[in-house]
């Protein structure tokens, strides 16, 4: 029985989660073409960077299908695909502290909009600046900022997914919040 307020599963989700139970194949691929979109996105918005949230997708669906058998629908199963992402984004950023990238992301200074240079070129430094700034945040008041923000979760639901009280994510939203203003406090009124 499902109790928390992410959404009934669909008719795939429930026939995939069975196959994956029965060790099909097809089952995973099936969960796997029905959240591949919303596990990529989640993990390029955490870790930035397109092949890593590839890697990251591929890795959350081969724990899915390891560990489906721990799901025990007591929380909705995108509560528990969530999860599994979040804790796969904060794993992979403990490995990437140790390293150092020297590498520009060569893409960041091309146009993409019919809207005057200038003020495409400011919309991308702030955009930048944004995405920078919650990428720099520690996993613990990042992790509630994406899911937040990016899947649009509910605090409730946002508790669910990183196993925590309601209280704790208001506060880590909140702390979260007042960084972002303190760093990106300059960027008011740009665009």
């Amino acid at each position: 029985m499902v109790v928390d307020t992410v959404g009934p599963p669909s008719k795939q989700t429930l026939e995939g989660l069975e196959a994956c139970r029965r060790g099909d194949r097809e089952g995973l691929r099936s969960l796997f073409e029905a959240y591949k979109d919303k596990v990529y996105s989640l993990a390029l918005h955490f870790c930035g960077d397109g092949a890593t949230a590839w890697d990251l997708t591929q890795e959350v669906f081969l724990k899915v299908f390891s560990g489906i058998a721990e799901f025990r629908e007591k929380s909705s199963f995108d509560t528990w695909l969530y999860r599994i992402v979040m804790n796969a984004c904060i794993d992979e950023q403990r490995k990437r502290r140790r390293f150092v990238s020297f590498s520009q992301d060569s893409d960041a200074w091309q146009l993409t909009d019919d809207r005057p240079q200038e003020e495409g070129c400011l919309r991308r430094q702030v955009r930048d600046a944004v995405q920078a700034a919650v990428a720099n945040l520690r996993s613990v008041l990042k992790a509630p900022m994406l899911v937040r923000y990016v899947e649009g979760l509910s605090y409730e639901e946002i508790a669910k997914v990183l196993g925590c009280r309601v209280g704790t994510v208001s506060a880590q939203l909140h702390r979260g919040h007042k960084i972002l203003a303190r760093k990106l406090g300059d960027l008011r009124g740009v665009i």
